[in-house]
């Protein structure tokens, strides 16, 4: 009951506690990047979970076996090794939305999220902890990145897009506000979640 309770609490942390960008404030370069759309900002967020996973997995297998004088430089080499599957699996089955992404997929072996959590718990955990912490901050990342490329998809064109398929949510008099599929839109859309998620959990805080 007690590993229940701690496979639990950790993978949910990652949906709320742990939850970037918005409370470890990581991840932020793709989170205003990508996030024109929600297929965008899903496949990103798909795109690091099976990093984030799959990193976790084996840096905590080997996590006594690297020198630790090394372990930054040994961390990245596996970090690039499944983005590059990544990669080449976005390539060869998802290539439409691979050139959406663009750069922002081999700049995953630099993302603060994906190291961060590496260091400070797949090198400290065994294997089932680590597989779960890395797929709960994954899809903690996925859904946030969701939301946001929703909300500026949405404000910016009046669709919501799914598979290539544009779903028309408001009516055809709607004035889209194009501003917010531009970078100061990116800012402006985060900036209002990060202060509604502070003042949540500040009434959370103070119950």
């Amino acid at each position: 009951m007690g590993k229940s309770n701690s496979i639990f609490k950790i993978f949910t942390n990652g949906l709320w506690e742990n939850i970037p960008p918005f409370r470890l404030v990581l991840g932020i370069c793709p989170a205003l990047a990508v996030t024109k759309s929600v297929e965008n900002g899903l496949g990103m967020g798909l795109a690091t979970t099976f990093v984030l996973v799959f990193s976790n997995l084996l840096i905590s297998l080997l996590r006594n076996i690297i020198p630790r004088e090394v372990r930054i430089a040994a961390y990245i080499v596996i970090i690039a090794t499944f983005v590059t599957v990544v990669d080449m699996l976005m390539q060869a089955y998802a290539y439409p939305l691979y050139l959406k992404l663009g750069i922002f997929i081999p700049l995953i072996v630099v993302n603060c999220i994906v190291l961060g959590r590496a260091e400070a718990f797949a090198s400290k955990n065994p294997i089932l902890l680590s597989i779960t912490d890395g797929f709960g901050i994954g899809l903690g990342f996925t859904i946030s990145l969701s939301i946001l490329g929703a909300i500026r998809e949405l404000l910016g064109s009046g669709f919501i897009t799914f598979w290539q398929t544009p779903i028309r949510i408001f009516g055809e008099g709607y004035k889209p506000f194009h501003l917010i599929l531009e970078a100061p839109g990116a800012f402006i859309c985060l900036g209002i979640m990060l202060y509604g998620i502070n003042v949540i959990c500040k009434i959370g805080n103070s119950k």
